[in-house]
């Protein structure tokens, strides 16, 4: 994927999320509420909390607004399910989503319609989640770091970063996601701000789409993406 597309994918992502952003900060509410639940809301303790948080100030979700989602989360009687479906899209492009839902028959119900109506398929666990990788993914827009390539390049790799690129106009730094917390933190420590820092399912091949099967694709992705339960949506298309 060049550097170019990626930046280009995900300005368009942020635009949507500047345009829907009630709506993304809900998801967001709800991925802090599962975290809560599932470690407590101490940060320092929860590392799945800590990424979400990352998560969370990438999407320029306020502080205060964070701090007041974790502490509505310790005392919610709300409960959740994380659930992965995974399909195929137009000429076999892999999907993987994630999705949180209190009705699993209703979610299902509902990411398969959206699948049919785009002419994709839902299909069963594994069956290409094996094309992916978990990843940490920290992007950084150049224009907003004083900081030189080379400085942030060694700040990311001695904080424990397995690689960093420099794209058109953005750097990006990959973690293990168990390193992913740490990585974020350093780079925090010296006040770089994120375009996106997320662990996210990475492909390991791409599919390229002629004009008309990437316009399908598109629909599909927004369709599963304006779904309340999905969080999120991987895929394996080369745009």
């Amino acid at each position: 994927m060049s550097g170019h597309s990626k930046w280009h994918n995900i300005q368009a992502k942020k635009g949507k999320a500047d345009a829907a952003r009630g709506k993304i900060f809900t998801k967001l509410g709800r991925e802090l509420l599962i975290a809560v639940k599932e470690g407590g809301p101490d940060p320092a303790g929860n590392s799945k909390l800590k990424n979400v948080i990352a998560k969370c100030k990438a999407a320029n979700m306020p502080n205060d607004t964070i701090n007041n989602a974790i502490k509505r989360a310790s005392t919610s009687n709300e409960n959740y399910e994380e659930i992965v479906y995974e399909g195929y899209g137009p000429n076999g492009v892999a999907i993987i989503i994630e999705a949180s839902t209190d009705n699993k028959n209703r979610t299902a119900a509902d990411v398969r319609h959206v699948f049919s109506k785009a002419g994709g398929n839902l299909g069963t666990t594994g069956c290409v989640s094996y094309m992916f990788n978990k990843k940490g993914v920290i992007i950084i827009e150049k224009e907003k770091t004083t900081m030189d390539e080379d400085e942030l390049m060694m700040l990311a790799l001695e904080a424990g970063a397995e690689d960093f690129s420099a794209e058109d106009e953005i750097y990006e730094i990959v973690t293990d996601p168990s390193d992913f917390t740490a990585v974020v933190e350093k780079l925090e420590e010296n006040e770089l701000e994120f375009a996106e820092a997320e662990v996210q399912m990475v492909p390991t091949t791409t599919v390229a789409l002629d004009e008309k099967s990437a316009q399908k694709m598109e629909r599909l992705i927004d369709n599963l993406e304006e779904l309340d339960d999905v969080a999120n949506v991987y895929h394996n298309w080369e745009q």
